[in-house]
């Protein structure tokens, strides 16, 4: 019997950025970035992601919608040691759950001496939703995951090693891959002929991004997609396109 290769099914993630910080400017997220190629790596496809303040409604809320829409949920920020970090809170409210201590999180930090009311201020990280699992942090306190919403630091270099530890643990499912080209050739010139392209290459998308560099109007055309063999097509129509239209393909790339 010959069984046929099938193209891995979409998997799709949310993230979910809390914190005061971010909606005030103080802090420049820099994790949905990250978030993205990893989770690219590892066939994970975001879909959305929201920012949403210190307040346990919002964040409740946002995760009820976002964990109902995908196939997974990140959260970064609000699980420290301050009166204000109510992300775990939060999670166990959405879930319907009480909070438990953790006692691998609660030995970690007792390894630490502090006077009590220190260590009182610590012993908040350990407490997670009832049922909820850990995400392994070599830098500090886990993170933990319950159902689909997996929750991390807002620290970048601690979330980074928290979805770094996440390798092979979550289902895959494709992995998108790019094609793109520059032409100097403004945005308007190509949007006629590039909606027709999308049309019939449907399982790529295409975007169309203007820039002007030296005096002069560009656009980099930028095609994203789980099929190669779609994605070379849909390359080699947009390069026809640019020299028809009496521009030049440059800086084609493959990724």
């Amino acid at each position: 019997m010959t069984v046929e290769a099938t193209e891995p099914s979409l998997v799709t993630a949310a993230v979910l950025i809390i914190g005061n910080e971010i909606l005030s400017g103080r802090t420049q997220d820099t994790n949905l970035a990250y978030l993205a190629r990893k989770l690219n790596e590892y066939g994970i496809q975001i879909r959305q992601a929201r920012v949403v303040p210190d307040i346990e409604r919002d964040i409740v809320e946002a995760v009820n919608a976002l964990r109902d829409r995908h196939d997974y949920v990140f959260t970064t920020g609000g699980i420290g040691p301050t009166h204000d970090d109510i992300t775990a809170d939060s999670i166990a409210a959405a879930f319907g759950v009480d909070l438990v201590v953790s006692p691998e999180i609660a030995a970690l930090l007792e390894r630490r001496p502090a006077p009590p009311e220190i260590m009182a201020s610590r012993m908040r990280m350990a407490r997670i939703p009832r049922g909820a699992g850990l995400i392994a942090n070599p830098l500090g306190p886990p993170g933990f995951h319950l159902g689909n919403v997996y929750v991390m630091a807002g620290i970048p270099r601690v979330m980074q090693q928290m979805i770094d530890s996440l390798a092979g643990k979550l289902r895959r499912g494709a992995t998108m891959r790019s094609r793109s080209v520059t032409a100097f050739l403004p945005e308007s010139q190509v949007a006629r002929r590039l909606g027709q392209i999308q049309q019939e290459l449907p399982q790529v998308d295409i975007g169309s991004y203007p820039f002007q560099r030296d005096n002069r109007y560009g656009t980099t055309l930028v095609m994203r997609g789980s099929d190669d063999a779609a994605l070379d097509a849909a390359l080699g129509a947009v390069s026809r396109m640019i020299v028809e239209l009496g521009g030049e393909p440059l800086d084609v790339q493959a990724g």
